[in-house]
């Protein structure tokens, strides 16, 4: 989250025609050059099927869009993104990365279930009863229909069932933490400070066409902020990484826990944060660590001060862009990554999986920091339509979100728009260095263990807990659902079948009939006042949680 409160193309796509004949596209076409207009225009909705994480845990995932292209009729293709270094094979478990089946809207509705249930594995979810599952199939079917009127339309961008696609809007913006107040702009630090921008006498038209600096080594892995609103914290460290491997030719990952963590005089961790302050904090410090000795917790944290003045990276200053000006924009992109800001919190931008995204509702209330890596040209759209330019943009929500965790945002140059798209415009700023890093820092001290976590309830289903070192016992049920819980006083105890007793899991078979448990020494514990006793304890209810039931994580890791 950008605290304005507290805070790549698809690549060689493999077409399946009913499961039959195999054609393979050319290198990096657009998605819409590869399916060609009418198909792009047609309204398929790509369902996301194999990801880094699900590959991970073994080929019976990594197959899954095969099996759905054996199930569903209407599937047109398979496509990597970049995120995922492109690697695609037919139907092994070499497919590696976020991937999409793109299917035709009447096979999703017809077999929904059997897709969302494959959705879940390949997003890595998990879901703590029936009722839960429900709801998030509800949920996504929702986001599939949104999905399917969006891509009808033909427009430039497209929609589908990404890592968020269980999520409602509502629930989604409030885990992204966007806020709506914006900052006054601070200037620039260090030693160019009052030097103007850098680049004003940088000739626009002798720019280059297309700019990645990907492909120049100076953009890192796409990484996943999770429910932490620390988005400032990856748009800076990005910028400072960029600029370093520019300068010195190596490319580090840095710190983002540290300025969570240390950087707290205008920043607020996972609340919410600036990317002028951070650059200042870095100045000010001397230095930023890298990330492998001050790793990311996705929380807020004590600052370590043994890391805080380990410097492994340093900047001269910082810089801001002029204001409303996509042209001076495109002259600091040229020369290296810059931190912008933008508003985030819109439905389309939940669920976008490729393409220029152009969406006039998308307003200028900044609330989400993310880094521009570099600008390009995409192909029209169908005949009728010109080139569109665009703004290659990381974010930090996980590669199985848009292209491989990027997004093309449309460079809105001569449209009269000037805040850019999504407010592109109104809030950049990029790290300032010439000099060489210091020669690196000895490792730091271990850091100490987290304290040992408190006790928890134990969760029966999305509303009932039992209390810490209990089990849930289902004491009413009709086809598998629970309707009544009770909470047995001992730990993964089981459940007798006359549910009214339980065992201890030293001695797990019930003898209902005479009252034991296990070898017969033991009395089975009532949990309603029974006969055999009455050592049950009353079952609670949770308060509103914290946590969103059901997830291992916000995205795919």
């Amino acid at each position: 989250m950008f605290r304005n409160r507290g805070c790549t193309p698809i690549v060689p796509l493999v077409c399946l025609y009913l499961a039959a004949c195999v054609v393979v596209a050319s290198s990096e076409p657009s998605l819409a050059a590869t399916l060609g207009a009418d198909e792009f225009t047609a309204g398929l909705v790509p369902v996301l099927t194999v990801n880094s994480a699900s590959h991970a845990a073994g080929p019976a995932k990594s197959s899954l869009w095969s099996r759905l292209g054996q199930r569903l009729s209407g599937l047109v293709g398979v496509g990597s993104t970049r995120g995922g270094q492109g690697s695609l094979s037919v139907g092994d478990a070499s497919l590696a990365g976020p991937s999409y089946v793109y299917v035709h809207p009447d096979s999703l509705r017809a077999n929904a279930r059997e897709v969302f249930a494959d959705w879940s594995r390949a997003a890595n979810r998990t879901y703590e009863s029936a009722e839960e599952m429900m709801f998030r199939l509800e949920t996504w079917v929702d986001n599939l229909e949104y999905a399917i009127e969006h891509n009808a339309r033909g427009r430039g961008y497209r929609l589908g069932m990404n890592a968020f696609a269980d999520l409602g809007f509502e629930e989604w913006r409030g885990m992204m933490g966007f806020g709506v107040r914006e900052f006054a702009r601070v200037g620039s630090g260090g030693k160019n400070d009052g030097a103007g921008f850098m680049y004003a006498d940088v000739d626009a038209d002798a720019l280059p066409e297309h700019v990645d600096w990907r492909d120049a080594g100076a953009v890192g892995p796409v990484k996943v902020q999770g429910m932490c609103g620390s988005c400032w914290a990856f748009s800076t460290t990005g910028a400072i990484e960029g600029i370093d491997a520019i300068v010195t030719g190596e490319l580090k990952s840095l710190s983002e826990q540290m300025l969570i963590d240390c950087d707290t005089t205008r920043d607020s961790g996972c609340d919410g944060g600036l990317m002028d302050f951070a650059f200042e904090f870095v100045l000010a410090n001397g230095g930023i660590d890298e990330e492998s000795s001050y790793p990311y917790m996705e929380r807020d944290g004590q600052c370590d001060m043994q890391r805080l003045g380990r410097h492994v990276v340093t900047i001269d200053g910082y810089q801001d862009v002029p204001k409303y000006d996509e042209v001076a924009l495109k002259k600091a992109v040229a020369h290296q990554p810059v931190s912008v800001a933008i508003e985030a919190d819109l439905r389309a931008f939940q669920l976008y999986i490729g393409g220029v995204f152009d969406d006039l509702s998308c307003g200028t209330e900044l609330n989400h920091g993310v880094l521009i890596v570099g600008y390009g040209m995409e192909p029209p759209v169908n005949a009728s339509s010109a080139d569109r330019p665009y703004w290659t943009v990381k974010n930090s929500w996980g590669e199985a979100w848009g292209e491989g965790g990027f997004v093309k945002l449309a460079r809105s140059v001569g449209s009269g728009l000037e805040e850019g798209e999504c407010g592109v415009a109104k809030m950049a700023s990029f790290p300032v260095k010439s000099s060489a890093d210091p020669p690196l820092p000895p490792p730091a001290p271990p850091m100490p263990p987290p304290p040992p976590p408190e006790p928890q309830p134990v969760d029966c289903d999305p509303t009932t807990a039992c209390p810490p070192d209990t089990t849930c016992c289902c004491v009413s049920d009709y086809f598998g659902f629970c309707f009544q819980w009770a909470c047995c006083p001992m730990p993964e105890a089981t459940c007798c079948e006359d549910k009214v007793h339980c065992c201890p899991s030293d001695m797990p078979v019930c003898n209902i009939a005479s009252g034991t448990c296990g070898k017969g020494n033991g009395y089975g514990y009532g949990l309603e006042g029974s006969e055999g006793g009455s050592n049950g304890v009353a079952m609670q209810r949770k308060v509103p949680p914290l946590k969103k039931a059901g997830f291992r994580a916000v995205a795919p890791h």
